[in-house]
């Protein structure tokens, strides 16, 4: 286990002109930060880390659980970070987050690999706009897309697969601002996450005409070690839960 090794290694492989894939768990990339940021983001190497086991791990155990990779990584400067939401998109974002001059990483969560599929084209730092409605808006980072699209078809909500938490899709939020309620679900702890980065640009960019904010995430304890699902259901992350707690945000 050499986590900070791999790390400056890539950092010496970019620096002679190759361009390295860094392979690991969100968690074990913790070991690695001081490496991350002093030998590869602060000399905006091409390094690409393509970060598995992010968000809940489920049988893994507690030790596994990717949900603070957001927290660290999104304050690093020259980074782009970058929450796929199927398979599909994690192959395109690899690929771009390959091609891209810098540092770039992409988080995704444990599960099976789908070979062969193609790489669409996505433009860095741009959401995709699912679903048009009124009043609420989802915004969605990563794994949780599924619930997020039963959530949105049910309330007649806006859905946004937003891709990029660094940077975030400015332009895409600019739209949203006519809504009553934004609502931002991700894979990865509350505190220090997306919906925080979110938040942030509301107050920055339009405090005269903020819409309420709800932030859907992994809570502020050590998740206990079960399966994906039932980690979702304890931390309120099913369809049923999120439609719930957005139904009483809009009763208020």
């Amino acid at each position: 286990i050499a986590e900070q090794h791999a790390v400056t290694l890539a950092a010496g492989m970019a620096c002679a002109g190759a361009k390295p894939v860094v392979a690991i768990y969100s968690t074990f990339l913790q070991r690695g930060y001081d490496q991350l940021v002093h030998d590869v983001a602060l000399q905006n190497l091409d390094v690409l880390f393509a970060v598995d086991r992010a968000g809940v791990v489920g049988e893994d155990g507690a030790t596994h659980t990717g949900a603070y990779d957001i927290s660290y990584l999104a304050c690093v400067p020259n980074l782009v970070l970058m929450a796929p939401s199927s398979a599909q998109e994690a192959t395109s974002l690899l690929q771009l987050g390959y091609d891209h001059s810098g540092p770039a990483v992409v988080r995704y969560p444990r599960g099976v690999a789908i070979e062969g599929l193609p790489v669409v084209d996505i433009n860095m730092g741009e959401s995709h706009l699912l679903r048009k409605g009124s009043k609420v808006a989802i915004l969605n980072f990563g794994a949780l897309l599924a619930a997020a699209v039963e959530v949105a078809a049910s309330l007649d909500a806006t859905l946004v697969d937003m891709r990029f938490i660094k940077p975030l899709d400015s332009n895409r939020l600019e739209q949203l601002l006519d809504h009553n309620l934004w609502v931002t679900m991700e894979d990865h702890a509350i505190t220090g996450g997306a919906g925080g980065l979110v938040a942030q640009w509301l107050a920055q960019q339009a405090p005269a005409k903020c819409p309420k904010l709800i932030n859907l995430g992994l809570p502020d304890k050590v998740l206990a070690h079960a399966t994906r699902e039932q980690v979702l259901a304890d931390s309120g992350l099913t369809a049923i839960d999120i439609e719930k707690t957005i139904q009483a945000a809009l009763a208020v």
